[in-house]
């Protein structure tokens, strides 16, 4: 069972060989050491003609349990390439786990998980070289710049060289890092944390994206330029955006799921969603469906 703590380590000594840690579990980046592996994690977006043939994503009646709570309860869904899937929940709704059994951080009890034409239990290694995961709370070393933390993350992932360079700056860029790329993340403000750790799980063009909470920390006009990149993104990307702020739903997603108690209660497109309360407000549709009993009858 894949199952580690989110928070980071002292970095690691970059001369080193590579070797898994708990904290590169937690950014769901497997560890590429051979030659031959190399290459495949540099040609991440070249894609085998077969992971075309499937939805980018297929959660297919995945159950996790947590001694005897159900956080996932036979949830199932598909997403395709050009979807951002808005997906939605109260604290506690299982949103968190499903991600983490997506990026193959965690191991669904039954069900299965599909990146493209891959297991995320039997082939959990190829899967995640298809996914940019944002994890909660942006982990990252404190004592790296944004610089250092994005191309410590490539070279795990098999990246050298001009390559690493190239794939590093754009990162860098799309996250609108600046001068702030060259500072210690523990000095920067929790914005440009959050810029640090989603430039490092976009950085080798994944396929598919599972951000949670991407906005989470930054001011008005930081939001508006990472929900414009998540748009332009989206062209060739499926992505999944966790989050408790509702008007990002209308300015980014083009699908809405909200779980409650661990299973899906809505699956459709963001109008639809807000159409549910007669006043339109997202938050009212949100509150109809997943307040308690109690909080129902008041």
């Amino acid at each position: 069972m894949i199952q580690v703590s989110d928070s980071p380590p002292s970095p690691p000594d970059l001369q080193h060989s590579l070797r898994p840690t708990p904290f590169l579990q937690t950014l769901a980046i497997p560890v590429w050491s051979s030659p031959a592996t190399q290459v495949i994690a540099v040609s991440s977006r070249l894609l085998p003609d077969e992971d075309c043939l499937h939805a980018m994503l297929t959660v297919d009646s995945v159950v996790k349990t947590f001694g005897r709570r159900a956080a996932v309860d036979r949830i199932s869904f598909e997403l395709t390439t050009g979807e951002v899937l808005g997906f939605l929940g109260p604290n506690g709704a299982g949103k968190t786990t499903v991600m983490r059994m997506i990026a193959g951080r965690l191991e669904p009890d039954s069900g299965k998980v599909r990146v493209g034409a891959h297991d995320m239990i039997q082939d959990r290694r190829a899967g995640q070289r298809l996914v940019g995961y944002l994890p909660e709370g942006a982990p990252a070393y404190r004592t790296m710049t944004p610089r250092e933390f994005v191309s410590f993350c490539l070279s795990v992932r098999g990246y050298s060289g001009s390559a690493l360079r190239v794939a590093r700056e754009r990162a860098l860029d799309r996250a609108r890092l600046g001068c702030e790329a060259n500072q210690q993340i523990g000095t920067l403000s929790k914005g440009y944390n959050r810029r640090a750790a989603l430039a490092a799980a976009m950085a080798h063009d994944p396929p598919l994206l599972v951000l949670d909470e991407p906005t989470d920390g930054l001011d008005p006009n930081q939001k508006h330029e990472v929900r414009a990149l998540i748009r332009e993104m989206a062209m060739d990307k499926a992505i999944i955006v966790s989050t408790h702020i509702l008007e990002e739903v209308p300015a980014v997603c083009s699908r809405v799921i909200v779980i409650n108690k661990g299973r899906i209660v809505v699956d459709e497109s963001p109008d639809e969603f807000s159409g549910r309360a007669r006043s339109g407000r997202l938050e009212e549709a949100f509150r109809s469906l997943t307040r308690t009993a109690a909080e129902a009858a008041k």
